[in-house]
């Protein structure tokens, strides 16, 4: 393995580096995610639509990793990371000085471009390591960058409170400025087997879309994520509307999910190596979907206590935790010429179908339902991950057998 001197441009990255830059990345998922009762009320729109802030940005961060991919594995990786995050702490002001929804919405879908980050990242920790070890690397990093999410509702809603929803934006924008001036610092490139043109590029992508392998791979990660993408569809709608909750206590519980987010992927980083990515891909899909049941038990018994939903949120991070950073690892190892490429077809269908049951949780919500719609939809997201993890880890099973794709 290479080197790595930190700050040293000439070199790979550190993995303090990767934590930071993608902790900076999962920011505009969630940080102002307490903010967006008040948002609509500014911008005088329905909940219903100020939501398409988080079920459209997600439809655009799967367009952006279709091409994003292909692009790192063409020009390489430093170059890709630079330019995003020096148009994403732009899109980060522009959002924040917004006088209409319309402008709001033009540089909340440049925030967009700010998924690339993942793509290279993942691909950057391929290009230097094998399957197993880069599942326990991707876990260390993911875990580092959990924190964010975790606690960035909760700072989102203390600085909305205190500051208005406009200063959740300022803060993304320098957390931006810093990602980028460490990035310029440290992340040397790491891609030294990079494309001849994006016509050869584009012709290896029937590679791809042909292998079983990386279809029930993507479709694992797809649904895992789903589960997350639908909590955040109506997670803010379901606490301030039934469990009246502020800002600064909603941001606290949607703090949970993230706080087992973490916990997963700190099980990802230590136990990936020994246990093997297959058995965390089971665990991690059968977690949210004992848990979310349990939840829907409680719905049923009329629990009106806020953990009565909230507390089992902990189970849909925590298997998220579990199943991306191995499910990712085994998708990345079927092409491993082909990493960014592979990394970006998997990253635009867990976005697309998240930002589709985002959507769908968003305007099943209304004030007679409770939350039943939304535990709906997170398990059969749930249930979708658990069969597509069982198919995947019997078709590595026989292509492993007989040495075949």
């Amino acid at each position: 393995m290479t080197e790595v001197r930190y700050l040293d441009r000439r070199t790979p990255p550190h993995i303090t580096t990767l934590v930071l830059i993608v902790a900076t990345a999962a920011l505009p998922m969630n940080f102002f995610l307490a903010s967006l009762p008040r948002m609509a009320e500014h911008f005088d729109v329905p909940y219903s639509i100020m939501q398409f802030a988080v079920s459209g940005y997600l439809a655009l961060t799967g367009l952006v990793q279709l091409f994003i991919g292909p692009v790192s594995d063409r020009i390489g990786r430093r170059p890709v990371l630079l330019a995003t995050l020096a148009l994403f702490s732009l899109a980060s002001l522009g959002a924040a000085l917004a006088t209409s929804f319309a402008a709001f919405m033009a540089f909340r879908c440049l925030q967009s471009l700010m998924v690339s980050v993942y793509i290279v990242s993942y691909a950057t920790v391929r290009d230097l390591t094998a399957r197993e070890r880069a599942a326990s690397r991707i876990g260390y990093i993911t875990m580092g960058m959990a924190v964010v999410p975790m606690l960035g509702p909760l700072v989102g809603g203390t600085l909305s409170e205190a500051f208005g929803w406009q200063s959740n934006f300022f803060a993304m924008a320098l957390a931006g400025c810093f990602a980028l001036a460490i990035s310029f610092l440290d992340h040397g490139e790491t891609n030294s087997n990079k494309s001849k043109s994006f016509a050869v590029q584009f012709r290896a992508y029937p590679k791809l879309l042909t292998s079983r392998r990386v279809w029930g791979y993507t479709m694992v990660m797809a649904f895992a994520a789903c589960t997350f993408f639908a909590y955040l569809g109506g997670a803010a709608f379901a606490g301030e509307r039934f469990y009246g909750l502020g800002p600064t206590q909603l941001g606290l519980y949607l703090s949970i999910v993230s706080l087992g987010y973490m916990v997963g992927n700190g099980l990802s980083a230590r136990l990936a190596d020994s246990f093997g990515i297959y058995r965390m891909i089971l665990l991690g899909s059968l977690t949210p979907l004992v848990f979310m049941a349990l939840a829907l038990l409680t719905a049923w018994l009329g629990v009106a206590h806020p953990l009565g939903f909230f507390g089992f949120t902990f189970a849909i991070g925590l298997g998220n935790g579990m199943v991306l950073p191995s499910a990712t690892a085994g998708l990345l190892d079927v092409k491993p010429g082909l990493a960014g490429s592979a990394a970006g077809l998997s990253g635009a269908m867990m976005t697309f179908g998240g930002a589709g049951l985002s959507a769908l949780a968003g305007l099943l919500l209304s004030e007679k339902t409770g939350t039943y719609p939304l535990i709906f939809c997170i398990l059969i997201a749930a249930f979708l991950c658990l069969a597509a993890a069982l198919y995947t880890i019997s078709v590595e099973r026989k292509v492993r057998e007989l040495q075949i794709e």
